[in-house]
């Protein structure tokens, strides 16, 4: 499948989809980030994205879910400080690689701050979450490229299985 190229002005006014991130903080506790997945397990959502940030003391465990607004409340529910961040989930496929997205987003000046990949793996393609210092900068540089950019309907049990964009 082939997409079209995006008109520039397009590209400039694309907002990409949105994908909250959870930045959980854990004390270093013994089953601290068990307790933590058991939180979403039996819940209407898909855990997208996972990823362990270990300090002295205490973790940040970064959360990615297919249903944002259903993980903020099962967080609050449980009394888990949190925060909140937007990142892009790249599609890569044999045209598009990972180092190209830092080839592009480097080429613009744009600061990378973590990328991590994804649980899920939706259309069988692999799945990037990236936070930069402009997303939707990023976004418009990345779709300018033609890569695909998912949202979280795309990362859970409403995936279609086919592009975003058709």
């Amino acid at each position: 499948m082939s997409q079209s190229p995006v008109d520039f002005e397009v590209a400039n006014k694309f907002e990409p989809p949105s994908n909250t991130q959870f930045n959980v903080f854990l004390d270093n506790r013994v089953g601290r980030l068990l307790h933590l997945l058991e939180v979403f397990e039996n819940q209407a959502l898909t855990l997208a994205g996972f990823s362990v940030l270990e300090a002295t003391g205490h973790a940040v465990v970064r959360v990615l879910t297919s249903r944002a607004e259903l993980a903020r409340r099962l967080l609050s529910r449980f009394d888990y400080p949190f925060s909140e961040q937007e990142v892009l989930c790249v599609e890569l496929d044999a045209e598009h690689h990972l180092s190209q997205v830092f080839e592009y987003l480097m080429g613009a000046e744009l600061s990378i701050n973590y990328a991590y990949p994804l649980l899920v793996r939706p259309r069988d393609r692999a799945v990037v979450a990236v936070h930069c210092e402009d997303i939707t900068m990023a976004g418009q540089i990345l779709r300018r490229k033609l890569f695909t950019l998912l949202g979280e309907n795309d990362l859970g049990e409403n995936a279609s299985g086919s592009a975003p964009d058709e």
